[in-house]
């Protein structure tokens, strides 16, 4: 564990050797906020769950000091809000079945520093040591900066790694803007039905983000209720629940293609389709 830096801290829930647990990965999730894995990478974690030869685990960047408080937590000072964020996700990861939870404990404004090497490089260092199949992440076109800081470094990361040592996938997920706009066929379509309790379970976790602040554990089942309920239009609910997310393994297969051209052109594919249905009704 010296490899890490300093102020990178770890929990294992099972209390399993460091090695051993971050050896067992299968499912890797990397965001900027504590609840961010929960909210955005829960397929990671259902899939995971009691699961002995799957194992989910989440990586944290930011240090939860710029924190949003209200209620009980109007009042905490920066520092009262960092533990008591960390102390949530730890709890999250022990309910979630989590087989390792990673602190990073980076401000804000160094996650966004588009020339922070340091934390791309403690980035690149996890995934080497967990080799995991699965990385789940924010998508590009997230209107938190945060995030953007966050999947842009993690891209930066795999692409410096040997191919063989790359995951399978990598998926960018909804947080701070859903991904309704894209086409249909584009869409990955997670199924999130099954444990709805430990869903549920694992957003209330957070009252220092629910209580006074905003509320979470409505909006993001929500979210997933209206994703799976508005995704077709013709054909009854396959599902209760789903989170979508965009493909971004197109990005860790091919070095050359940029980051902002790939969204773009989502994009692009998007505003055609709604230009052809409005002037095929015209």
């Amino acid at each position: 564990m010296k490899k890490y830096q300093a102020q990178t801290k770890f929990y294992i829930p099972d209390g399993k050797p460091f090695d051993e647990a971050i050896k067992r990965t299968t499912h890797l999730g990397i965001v900027a906020h504590h609840d961010d894995l929960e909210i955005g990478m829960y397929d990671g974690i259902l899939k995971c769950f009691m699961e002995p030869k799957k194992w989910f685990m989440g990586v944290v960047v930011t240090d939860g000091r710029g924190s949003a408080r209200g209620g009980t937590y109007a009042n905490y000072s920066d520092e009262m809000m960092a533990n008591i964020r960390i102390l949530e996700q730890e709890k999250a990861a022990f309910v979630g079945d989590y087989g390792l939870q990673a602190f990073l404990n980076y401000t804000s404004k160094e996650t966004k520093n588009a020339q922070n090497e340091t934390i791309k490089e403690e980035i690149k260092k996890l995934i080497l040591d967990a080799n995991p199949e699965v990385i789940y992440t924010h998508n590009l076109a997230d209107k938190h900066d945060t995030h953007i800081g966050v999947v842009t470094k993690v891209v930066k990361a795999i692409r410096e790694l040997p191919k063989e040592k790359r995951p399978k996938k990598l998926y960018g997920c909804e947080v701070w803007r859903d991904l309704d706009w894209l086409l249909d066929q584009e869409k990955v379509v997670f199924d999130v039905s099954k444990k709805p309790h430990l869903a549920n379970s694992l957003i209330e976790i957070f009252d220092s983000q629910i209580d006074g602040a905003k509320r979470y554990d409505l909006a993001c089942i929500g979210r997933r209720v209206a994703n799976a309920t508005y995704l077709s239009s013709h054909t009854n609910d396959e599902m209760t629940a789903a989170i979508y997310a965009i493909d971004l393994t197109p990005l860790i297969e091919d070095d050359n293609l940029s980051m902002t051209e790939f969204t773009l052109e989502a994009i692009e594919r998007f505003k055609n389709d709604v230009k052809t249905r409005i002037e095929k009704m015209i």
